[in-house]
């Protein structure tokens, strides 16, 4: 039988076999080796190789012979260098094995094919996106995982969303301790036209979280305090002598809030936007002695009152700065807000 004739009885073969879904061990054992026959014949063109493969593969995990569905496939692509789909078949290999829970060994295959092959596309899907998206997936690394960020928006920001990249890579920086390129990658994505409406699995309130960091970083650091017990007694002694406007000073540059303790404090009308002098002149304000007992090594809230006869209690929120870029400022104090009302 010459070979156009036997690659016939192939594709008929292929046919009963998906049709009738036949998988009868002697069915499949004779099918296979029809495959592995025809894949002895000299000459087949590229597609055709592809189709016998892949069908020899399917036969595999049928048959449920996913040792054998390895060894064949590893064999071929070592002994076939030039195979225009080496690539693809690795990714079989890789996939196999993040299904069998061998990340580690996936991740050898998955960078195989990064490295050493070009892309391709199979079904309208990148073999090199797949393999950097599950690289992610696998990783203990930042270092790496930064990379294969890097290469997704490089080569393939036409085809992903690039947003929520951004946003993934500062948080391995941040990982790493390179600040710097951290705030690179938040200003990044804050300039992207879908920052602010963009849900990031496992990331809450994405576009918030990269705009305080990038607003904290841009704004002047004067009114911080070495020690929350320095803190406190500045914010005591202005209001014991009424200076409003001192007070007002010692607010947080950027991204001080004012709300209830049920608002968000993502919303939209949470920052201050009054004089302390509003409300405190012609008022007498207290404080507690000592600070909330809910205080922490972070955090800590002093309770006022007096402030208005609508709302006459105010928490002021003091919070440690994190903030490991700029070492000065790193671990000092400062008053990031107020909550109105008592503690619910």
């Amino acid at each position: 039988m010459n070979i156009t004739n036997k690659i016939a009885c192939f594709l008929l073969s292929v046919y009963v076999f998906t049709f009738f879904s036949c998988t009868e061990p002697s069915f499949l054992d004779k099918h296979q080796k029809d495959l592995f026959s025809i894949l002895k014949e000299p000459n087949l063109s590229n597609e055709t190789t592809f189709s016998v493969i892949n069908q020899i593969a399917s036969t595999y995990k049928t048959q449920k012979k996913e040792s054998e569905l390895i060894l064949f496939l590893t064999d071929y692509v070592e002994k076939n260098p030039s195979d225009p789909y080496n690539a693809y078949w690795l990714l079989m290999i890789a996939l196999f094995y993040m299904e069998s829970d061998a990340e580690k060994v996936a991740e050898y295959y998955f960078d195989r094919i990064i490295q050493n092959y070009d892309d391709l596309l199979v079904k309208d899907k990148s073999l090199h996106i797949i393999s950097l998206q599950n690289l992610i997936k696998i990783s203990d690394s930042p270092e790496n995982k930064v990379s294969y960020y890097n290469t997704l928006i490089s080569q393939f920001g036409e085809e992903l969303n690039i947003t929520e990249l951004y946003l993934r890579m500062a948080k391995e920086y941040e990982a790493m301790g390179d600040w710097e390129l951290a705030l690179k990658s938040y200003a990044s994505f804050l300039e992207r036209p879908d920052a602010t409406t963009i849900q990031i699995p496992g990331i809450s309130d994405p576009y918030n979280t990269a705009k305080k960091l990038v607003d904290f970083n841009n704004s002047p650091k004067n009114q911080t305090f070495e020690t929350l017990e320095a803190l406190e007694t500045a914010i005591k002694h202005a209001i014991d002598t009424r200076n409003y406007s001192l007070l007002d000073s010692y607010c947080a540059n950027v991204n001080f809030f004012a709300m209830s303790w049920k608002q968000d404090d993502s919303a939209d009308n949470v920052e201050k936007n009054f004089s302390m002098r509003d409300y405190g002149l012609g008022n007498r304000i207290y404080y507690d002695k000592n600070l909330d007992e809910s205080s922490n090594p972070n955090e800590a809230y002093l309770r006022t009152t007096g402030w208005s006869r609508y709302i006459s209690t105010w928490y002021l929120y003091f919070r440690k700065i994190n903030f490991p870029l700029d070492p000065e400022i790193h671990g000092r104090w400062e008053w990031a807000g107020i909550y109105f009302g008592e503690k619910v």
